[in-house]
């Protein structure tokens, strides 16, 4: 009776376990980013999460334009050595 009431104390805690972790996993797997369809979540998020998100998505869009800017001269350059 003892060895069945430990094991099911057991069964109880592994699942308790699994439940947490779910949890975990899909507190981390917030919103990527923003849009019209998504707005509630948004609003949900706290005032931090939301800056933090706000200020990954500026960061990713200054270095994309770095990386156009940077095409853009060097092509630029390519046209004005052809022309001279």
């Amino acid at each position: 009776m003892i060895i069945l009431f430990l094991i099911l104390i057991f069964i109880s805690l592994k699942s308790f376990s699994r439940f947490r972790r779910k949890n975990k996993v899909s507190k981390t797997k917030k919103i990527i980013f923003f849009s019209k369809n998504n707005l509630n979540n948004w609003m949900n998020l706290t005032k931090t999460e939301r800056y933090n998100l706000s200020k990954k998505e500026s960061i990713s869009y200054l270095n994309k334009r770095k990386v156009l800017l940077e095409e853009i001269r060097k092509e630029y350059k390519k046209i004005s050595k052809g022309k001279s």
